[in-house]
């Protein structure tokens, strides 16, 4: 077994407790999941938000992010609108009521990851944070086709 191996399997592990954690906190206090979570923040933070852009930045499938948008514009926290330039797109924007529970869950999640990060030092935790962002640097390279 390669050294790798086990930094790879406690990656994975680390990544799902985590977020199944915060995700089930989220949703106990603000009655939504991380992953509607991660949608609203992009399409708050994203001019003119497409699927694509979510697409892009979460690395799942074209229908994974359309079923999850339209959960969320059936819960009345997001509208689609035709995209001015190309009939075929639609821009996302949150409602008010999208921005009211983004806002509201923001600080929740902050919450949760401090509590269950409390463990690791600062230091380890900001070194961690460097090495995982050039990690995903190369991943997102040679995902497309680009050296890392």
């Amino acid at each position: 077994m390669s050294h790798v191996t086990p930094v790879f399997l406690d990656l994975v592990r680390v990544e799902t407790r985590l977020y199944n954690a915060v995700s089930a906190r989220l949703r106990a206090e603000h009655g939504l999941g991380l992953g509607q979570f991660e949608f609203l923040e992009i399409i708050d933070r994203v001019p003119g938000c497409r699927v694509l852009d979510i697409v892009g930045e979460l690395a799942i499938t074209v229908g994974a992010v359309s079923k999850g948008v339209d959960r969320l514009v059936a819960a009345g926290w997001c509208e689609r609108h035709a995209h001015p330039h190309d009939r075929r797109s639609s821009v996302l924007r949150l409602t008010a009521e999208g921005e009211d529970r983004l806002a509201a869950a923001r600080p929740a999640v902050a919450r949760a990851l401090a509590d269950l990060t409390a463990s690791v030092p600062p230091d380890d935790l900001a070194r961690l944070a460097t090495t995982l962002t050039a990690l995903r640097a190369t991943l997102e390279a040679a995902a497309q086709g680009q050296p890392g």
